[in-house]
């Protein structure tokens, strides 16, 4: 099985050959919150890596909620075909 940041990261260098950014999220005040943050000509988007199959843990899925709450969405993405297939259509 892939491992997650194996995943992360072949995406994050995938995004940065198509000059989109990408940041590390981390919070120290906030457990939970999404792994990155992509910024590209589409805007802002927050993404959270896991696994192939896995689901965010119950915290990360309280934390996305408020994150919908402000009108934010976080991508899921678990597979390396699927976070370039994210990074074509945000960098586009």
């Amino acid at each position: 099985m892939i491992r997650e940041a194996f995943i992360e990261r072949t995406v994050c260098d995938y995004a940065k050959q198509k000059n989109c950014l990408s940041f590390k999220f981390n919070s120290a005040s906030q457990r939970g919150v999404p792994d990155r943050i992509f910024i590209a000509t589409k805007g802002v988007f927050f993404v959270e890596f896991k696994r192939k199959g896995f689901k965010p843990t119950p915290l990360q899925a309280h934390v996305f909620s408020k994150f919908k709450e402000q009108n934010q969405q976080v991508y899921i993405i678990d597979d390396i075909e699927t976070g370039k297939s994210f990074v074509d259509e945000i960098c586009s």
